[in-house]
């Protein structure tokens, strides 16, 4: 088997926005299905915060948690104090598992820290412009190429128009 890709997955508004107050700022059904989707049977990484905002790990996915904090330790995660160590060990669960990628699903420490390493993003572009305190990194197109956008069709439980984009690292 090749080496498993590592993806990053991200709901991101027009400015750049990812989060207000440890919460997205908008409701997306739609995403939510989408990033079901994209993560199913694949490990998962997280920093401490996005979980406390999901509240829960998610089924069907292996999350691994990054946090300093020795007493965090919710039942049915994995969590590890190194973003490194948790990266190698979604690696190592992709190979053993055999499946085709390892996924990075938030916060925005973790998504500046890992999108140099990123082989492909899919990012949900919202179609809003929320004042927020958590950015996504700038997408660079020197160094990635969008390779797929389609427009998500929004739903009655979505509170604004996205498009569901893919980018993969130029090599």
């Amino acid at each position: 088997m090749t080496e498993p890709f590592l993806d990053i997955v991200v709901a991101m508004a027009e400015n750049g926005i990812i989060g207000r107050d440890g919460d997205m700022p908008w409701h997306l059904s739609t995403d939510l299905k989408h990033f079901k989707a994209l993560t199913l049977g694949r490990p998962m990484v997280m920093g401490r915060k996005t979980f406390e905002a999901i509240g829960k790990p998610l089924p069907g996915r292996e999350t691994l948690v990054v946090s300093r904090d020795p007493a965090f330790a919710p039942d049915g995660v994995t969590v590890l104090s190194d973003l490194d160590a948790a990266l190698e060990a979604a690696r190592a669960s992709a190979v053993a598992k055999g499946v085709p990628s390892f996924v990075v699903a938030g916060g925005g420490v973790l998504y500046a820290a890992t999108i140099e390493r990123a082989d492909r993003l899919f990012v949900t572009r919202v179609a809003a412009a929320p004042e927020g305190d958590t950015r996504f990194p700038p997408i660079d197109p020197a160094r990635w190429e969008l390779t797929a956008s389609e427009p998500m069709v929004r739903g009655p439980r979505d509170s604004a128009d996205a498009t569901f984009e893919t980018w993969t690292r130029r090599r």
